[in-house]
């Protein structure tokens, strides 16, 4: 049967999974993978993984139970291998790199942020503050511009947008990014201008959600600023 990792930690850390199941149904049973210096969680496999909710609190519960007792290297949902013999040499085999990872997570958890301007406000914004759209705008509005100027707006606007999200996607992160070791951004998607997660030192975490909160009180009502946090630290594994 094929194997499940959810984590890898230092043979130091406590690793107390008293009381937790691991992925499938039924429910299946956590063990340890150990080398020298590193240790793996692993339960067997099921025959067919699929981002169940179940399993994805199962896998979700064991890195928050870890992560209260020590340093972890969660791995994403869904990593299986083919045995212990091959956990435990991929353990030996990159020993160095994990360690190393383990020494740079440590004392951390990870804040991810997501953050958006109401489409609305920012039509508004351009508007107020482009002439040459304003002047595209009242053209269309008069009736008496040519067929082309709804695209050539449509065109503006669109550059418009993407010039002042990548500026305050840059203000965003200017305000964060000296409260935390470490960032690492992934595609904003829907209305979003910034989709980042943060690696932020415990003794960090007050100051860094205080800029937060000042951060999205100075920007107002019109942005949306989500954090979601603390978590494993998946974004930097």
């Amino acid at each position: 049967m094929s194997v499940y990792v959810y984590s890898i930690v230092a043979t130091t850390h406590p690793q107390g999974l008293a009381g937790l199941d691991g992925v499938g149904k039924p429910p299946s049973t956590l063990r340890t993978v150990q080398s020298k210096e590193l240790s793996a969680v692993v339960s067997d496999a099921p025959e067919e993984l699929r981002p169940k909710r179940r399993d994805l609190a199962a896998h979700q519960a064991v890195q928050e139970r870890l992560m209260a007792d020590g340093t972890v290297l969660p791995l994403q949902f869904g990593f299986t291998t083919t045995d212990d013999e091959a956990v435990r040499a991929v353990l030996k085999e990159r020993a160095e790199e994990f360690t190393e990872r383990l020494e740079a997570l440590e004392g951390c958890a990870e804040y991810h942020l997501k953050a958006a301007q109401d489409e609305d406000a920012m039509l508004r914004q351009i508007l107020q503050e482009s002439d040459e759209a304003r002047s595209l705008n009242d053209q269309i509005k008069s009736g008496t511009g040519s067929p082309d100027l709804p695209m050539a707006l449509g065109e503006l606007v669109a550059q418009e947008v993407e010039a002042r999200q990548q500026q305050l996607a840059s203000v965003v992160l200017d305000a964060l990014r000296g409260f935390a070791r470490e960032e690492s951004g992934s595609q904003a998607t829907g209305n979003d201008f910034l989709s980042v997660s943060f690696l932020v030192e415990r003794d960090n975490e007050k100051s860094f959600l205080a800029a937060e909160q000042d951060l999205a009180k100075e920007l107002g009502e019109d942005f949306d600023l989500r954090l979601l946090g603390p978590l494993p630290a998946y974004s930097f594994v």
